[in-house]
């Protein structure tokens, strides 16, 4: 790697905690604008972006000098500044984005979300071979949608040492929703720490950054509240499975400080507004590892778009997203304030925060961190089943409001389930045969060295708010809320399903598709012009944002012919859904979780349109 520590990147142990001081010497860097007709680029610590879009830009990538953590390091960035320069462009233009190297190791852009020709697309050994030390590379594509996306590097760990940007483009025809003023909210998990380590303690000790493993002490409160017995059999069953309810995160805030467009909890950014005013906050979860539950205390936040695509509006008070989405909000405050922007990690190991305030100086309350959730029975993937009073909490999976949409009840693998489970205290109650009629799907996928667990019942999550977020007192968004403003492109049925499970060890942190990482596995063949379902089964304890390069993904979730558009899906652990796809584009396209680290050792496949 072309990073490396002023003083020691990768020599934090395990019992460091790292705190921001904001001291973010981005920020302090001074930006390169482009000259001639090239338009001028801006750092991203206002949040601001540029009130007029550009079409050509020069971007230089190279080494950035950063202090979050009081430690001096270095960073990849762009034109002197990490996060990369926000850029602006309109519908309908054509843009050009002359890319420099100036690494010591090749790199790249891809741009996120966007519909961009195959050789565009930005991904070395698929869309091109990469861009050397020391050249030049051109970008240029035509834009044919509008929204808020992100660009980052596919090259090695560079997006998590710091090379991702927000990038906004304004619709021909104007805003659906009114604002008065906007921000983007580029979440971001930064570490001291050498990716390249991280990998490798992941690797020696999957738990290696989980300090918050279940204990002796822990074993007595759980009996004083739950009782001797039950609180035993709940030991046993996790035991057997080798598994953790604990495990929410791979990488946790001991080394991570999270940030809000590259300024940490202590930096405190902030938006400045007048009472009375829309304002636009376009959130980006630009994270390695990250998911973040976002809420604005105090303001109400209606969601306007997701993933870069229109959808009803939609009030909340909370939402979660996960590395590599993106959701518009409009907030409208009519009191002075401050309010604080907190944007918590899901396993409640650190935050992000910012503020919304008249004047710069001003800090709201910070709210204390939620509890840390608990993996279920359900996460095993284990349905909703009531292990003491039998089936009647099953979901049997049908697709909320439009029974038959979705197959997202079909997951239920009878020649994989382990009788012997039915054995076990608390099992005693299972009517095997309620399973039966839900048991559509079938699989030859064995636990296995690369497969810790199949799930036996996969159910739809879309309607449930995510691990730790239910029953908290607050409006939160779920997938099953997301309607798009006007009805899909293509009306067509799907001409066949592609069915994928998602895999993996926790123990050997191994991630797949299918129990196969990318090295071992085939392409997944679409013909230009076919449409199909993808059907998702995650068999893992995990949430995986699965993320399709250069084709939409029409997520069924009941919305019927306005289903929402997505770049990026979350799945959460023992869930099951499906959307569609229009293979209209040719070429050789990534399919990936957006875990870096899980990408990195194998959930990755190549898709093939021709």
């Amino acid at each position: 790697m072309s990073i490396r520590s002023l003083t020691g990147r990768g020599a934090i142990t395990r019992r460091r905690f790292v705190i921001g001081t904001g001291l973010w010497g981005a920020a302090l860097a001074v930006p390169q604008r482009s000259a001639g007709a090239y338009a001028p680029v801006y750092t991203p610590a206002s949040g601001r972006p540029d009130p007029l879009p550009g079409t050509r830009f020069d971007l230089t990538v190279g080494s950035v000098p950063v202090n979050i953590t009081g430690a001096r390091m270095h960073a990849v960035g762009v034109n002197g500044s990490t996060p990369a320069p926000i850029l602006r462009w309109r519908q309908g233009d054509t843009v050009e984005l002359n890319v420099t190297n100036r690494l010591d190791e090749p790199t790249s852009i891809h741009w996120h979300g966007l519909r961009v020709p195959a050789h565009m697309d930005g991904v070395p050994g698929l869309s091109f071979g990469g861009i050397a030390p020391g050249e030049t590379f051109t970008y240029r594509f035509p834009l044919h949608q509008s929204g808020t996306y992100w660009y980052h590097s596919h090259s090695g760990f560079q997006e998590q040492t710091g090379l991702y940007g927000a990038l906004i483009i304004d619709p021909r025809d104007g805003y659906a929703q009114h604002f008065d003023r906007d921000y983007v909210m580029v979440l971001s998990d930064w570490t001291d720490v050498d990716p390249e380590d991280i990998v490798s303690n992941l690797k020696f000790q999957s738990d290696y950054y989980n300090f918050r493993q279940r204990t002796v002490d822990t074993f007595f409160r759980d009996a004083h509240r739950q009782g001797l017995g039950a609180t035993i059999r709940d030991r046993l069953q996790w035991g057997a499975m080798n598994m953790a309810p604990t495990d929410i995160l791979d990488v946790s805030g001991i080394i991570y400080t999270y940030l809000i467009n590259g300024q940490s909890p202590a930096a405190n950014w902030t938006g400045l507004f007048r009472p009375g005013e829309r304002i636009r906050l376009r959130f980006i979860n630009a994270s390695a590892m990250t998911l973040f539950d976002v809420r604005v205390p105090g303001l109400t936040m209606t969601v306007v778009q997701a993933d870069g695509n229109d959808v009803e509006p939609i009030p909340v008070d909370e939402f979660r997203i996960g590395p590599a989405e993106t959701y518009d909000v409009i907030v409208s405050p009519t009191a002075d304030g401050p309010y604080t922007v907190f944007a918590q990690a899901e396993d409640r190991t650190g935050y992000a925060r910012g503020t919304l305030a008249t004047r710069s100086g001003l800090a709201g309350p910070v709210p204390p961190m939620d509890p840390r959730p608990l993996r279920t029975m359900t996460d095993m993937g284990m349905g909703n089943m009531d292990m003491k009073g039998g089936m009647a909490g099953m979901e049997m999976g049908s697709s909320p409001g439009k029974p038959g949409d979705a197959p997202a009840g079909g997951g239920m693998d009878m020649d994989h389930m382990d009788m012997k489970e039915a054995n076990r205290p608390g099992a005693a109650a299972m009517d095997m045969s309620g399973m039966a009629a839900a048991s559509r799907h079938k699989t030859e996928l064995k636990p296995g060295v690369a497969v810790q667990s199949v799930a036996m019942m996969p159910i739809n999550r879309l309607a449930e708010p995510g691990d730790g977020l239910e029953n908290n007192g607050r409006r939160v968004l779920t997938y099953a809320d997301l309607r798009a403003t006007i009805p899909g492109a293509d009306p067509r049925p799907p001409s066949r399903e592609i069915t994928l499970h998602l895999t993996g060890s926790m123990e050997r942190f191994i991630w797949g598709f299918d129990g196969k990482k990318f090295s071992e596995a085939e392409p997944i063949r679409l013909t230009l012009g076919e449409r199909v379902r993808f059907v998702l089964i995650n068999d893992t304890m995990m949430e995986h944002p699965i993320h399709l390069h250069g084709l939409w993904s029409e997520l069924e979730n009941g919305q019927g012919d306005c289903r929402p558009y997505k770049h990026t899906i979350t799945v959460k652990p023992g869930e099951r859904l499906s959307y569609l796809v229009t293979a209209d584009e040719p070429g050789l396209w990534a399919y990936h979780c957006h875990l870096l680290y899980h990408m990195e050792v194998g959930m990755f496949r190549t898709v093939v349109v021709s």
